[in-house]
């Protein structure tokens, strides 16, 4: 049914990879979010989280610079350890503290200066700009729904994403206390879609603002689109919501392979929810970045 759009849809659509190191920690957690292009301007969308991410990502940087600095300067002496836990509490560092992150946007264009974010006051959305590239690595973009009246409860639409990061292109650099790229290992995450019928709208007293959906959005397919069988982007994924069924299990007993075992379970209904198109294509507009309609 989607096999179609999801070849269109996945021109534009592009993975962002992320590194995260904690302050204890040697082992290297990868991460990754989505994000699509509107234009051929460079300019994409993605959830307004992915954004903070990334900002944090630099705030991250400073301080840990800031600490290793002035843990490089005190005295090894008796009084080492002490004076370091002082140096940890007012840098608020203890071992679980993500210290290191590095990002990385793959495809999306040549080279570029840096990026100009614009995020969204209100919802989960904001929108990046590529800065000074020379060619773009994605083709086409993103063409909207127009007459979103036409968007129905029972409708089913797809996701696309890279929810599973399986890229190993990176190594802790001990000597240097540096998580780094390399070029080296597999650098790619295979792209994900997931269907769904649409169940619900997702309202405020500005109106309609989100689309649920009867599957869950999968981490880090946040930023991703969601669009129709003719690859017409409805929205975007943002978040899942986890409602209680109330099928509750308490202290049931059980034969399981020959054995009887006490259970317990209490199960969630998992939706995702989406950023309505119409609260794109405004925020868009308020930002004068062009984009298309069907």
């Amino acid at each position: 049914m989607f096999v179609e759009a999801i070849e269109k849809v996945a021109n534009f659509t592009r993975p962002v990879h992320t590194l995260v190191r904690t302050y204890t920690g040697k082992k290297i957690i990868p991460g990754a979010a989505t994000l699509f292009f509107v234009n051929e301007l460079g300019y994409a969308v993605t959830c307004k989280h992915v954004v903070d991410l990334i900002i944090a990502s630099e705030e991250m940087k400073k301080t840990y610079g800031d600490f290793r600095t002035e843990r490089s300067k005190l005295a090894a002496d008796n009084q080492l350890r002490n004076h370091l836990k002082g140096l940890e509490l007012k840098y608020k560092i203890n071992a679980d503290t993500n210290i290191q992150m590095q990002i990385r946007f793959l495809e999306c264009v040549d080279s570029f200066s840096g990026i100009t974010f614009h995020t969204h006051p209100k919802y989960d959305l904001a929108i990046v700009k590529f800065n000074d590239f020379k060619s773009l690595r994605y083709a086409k973009y993103a063409v909207f729904k127009k007459n979103t009246e036409e968007i129905r409860q029972g409708e089913y639409l797809c996701r696309l994403g890279f929810p599973f990061p399986e890229f190993n292109n990176f190594t802790f650099n001990e000597k240097a206390d540096e998580i780094e790229w390399t070029n080296s290992g597999v650098a790619v995450s295979p792209r994900f879609p997931f269907e769904g019928m649409v169940t619900r709208f997702l309202a405020d007293e500005q109106g309609v603002h989100g689309i649920e959906m009867s599957t869950p959005g999968l981490r880090g397919q946040s930023g991703g689109p969601l669009f129709n069988k003719d690859g017409i982007v409805y929205g975007m994924q943002s978040s899942t919501k986890h409602l209680h069924l109330g099928f509750d299990i308490v202290d049931l007993e059980m034969v399981i392979n020959n054995k009887v075992k006490t259970i317990s379970d209490h199960p969630f209904i998992h939706l995702g929810q989406c950023v309505h198109v119409n609260v794109i294509k405004a925020f868009l507009r308020e930002m004068k970045v062009p984009f298309y309609e069907e």
